[in-house]
């Protein structure tokens, strides 16, 4: 056994465990998936307000000797602005590769509609859900990158910029805390990707899309444990075969993909001639085609920047969705 095997075991015990959780039920999924949601987000709300504070007692400016001292409401932005590191020029291949890397960190926010059917009101919490969801990581990630811009002059250097950061004026315990912080953060993550996955996976063998495998209940906690099984085994796999930013980067294409696809068929479905075929839509998106054509627009733009081996992976991941979903007898597929 090479030396990486503490990490494979490590892999393996944590997906074993949030895959028996999955299994037992809904209500202990969300739990989990809550409890690390806020495990990950209090040291970054640590990071962001010890850091703001950091920066503008560092670079505010101190009264003129003998001068009146007053309030001043845009001092804290100035001190900021002073503080924020002007960044090298990039290349297009550097910006691509930000941006995939950018798809995968805001990426959550689609997934949380999935498990709406096991809700008790999805049509009421679902679209303040996700409204709430692409504002909060928005403000986060922002936050935390204008901090880390502004404590570390040469951010582009560091391994783990936010770790090195909180080094610097939370100490040596504030660097362990942002890496446990990263830990319960990619804990969280597979704890909602299996969540979500499973039930995509049970949803499209409902309606025939896929093997009646994927659409097998538990008898006792009447949940889709065949989908989450097999989640949870391509998720572990995947983890032990590479590392993170590779698989986010195909996690990303493989996304960008996919919402390229929905953006088409929302224009091709929305169409007259398709009225008596699909439901009537309960909420329009303002200023009509042009969202979804902006999203085709920029989702390929991004994809094109993709390196080869960045491609050949998402391309994969979509070849054996394709696969999955061919095995099913066309007959079978709900209409």
């Amino acid at each position: 056994m090479t030396a990486d095997w503490p990490r494979a075991v490590l892999l393996i015990g944590v997906t074993a465990a949030l895959t028996w959780v999955n299994v037992v039920g809904i209500r202990q999924s969300a739990w989990v998936v809550n409890a690390l949601t806020i495990g990950k987000l209090l040291p970054l709300a640590l990071f962001i307000i010890a850091g703001l504070r950091f920066v503008v007692l560092t670079w505010g400016s101190a009264p003129h000797p003998g001068s009146v001292a007053r309030w001043d409401p845009v001092a804290p932005l100035r001190s900021l602005a002073g503080a924020l590191t002007a960044l090298p020029p990039i290349s297009l291949r550097q910006f691509s590769a930000a941006a995939l890397l950018m798809i995968f960190v805001y990426g959550g926010y689609d997934v949380v509609p999935v498990p709406a059917g096991e809700a008790l009101d999805p049509r009421r919490h679902v679209p303040s859900a996700l409204i709430m969801t692409i504002l909060a990581v928005m403000t986060v990630m922002t936050l935390a990158q204008v901090v880390a811009q502004s404590v570390l002059p040469d951010l582009a250097a560091h391994s783990t910029p936010m770790a090195d950061a909180a080094a610097l004026f939370l100490g040596s315990g504030g660097a362990l805390l942002i890496g446990a912080g990263s830990v319960v953060s990619m804990t969280g993550n597979n704890a909602g990707q299996i969540l979500t996955g499973s039930r995509m996976l049970f949803a499209l063998a409902e309606h025939g899309e896929l093997p009646a495998f994927f659409g097998r209940v538990h008898p006792r906690f009447r949940t889709p444990a065949n989908a989450v099984l097999f989640t949870s085994i391509v998720a572990v796999t995947l983890a032990l075969s590479g590392s993170f930013a590779k698989l986010a980067v195909v996690s990303a294409v493989a996304r960008l993909v996919t919402y390229t696809g929905v953006a088409a068929a929302t224009l091709r479905l929305r169409s007259p001639q398709f009225a008596t075929v699909v439901k009537p839509a309960t909420f329009v998106a303002p200023l009509g085609p042009l969202v979804p054509a902006l999203a085709m627009i920029v989702s390929l733009a991004i994809v094109a920047g993709a390196t080869r081996e960045q491609l050949l992976g998402g391309g994969a991941a979509l070849i054996v969705g394709a696969l999955l979903f061919s095995s099913q007898p066309s007959g079978r597929r709900e209409r």
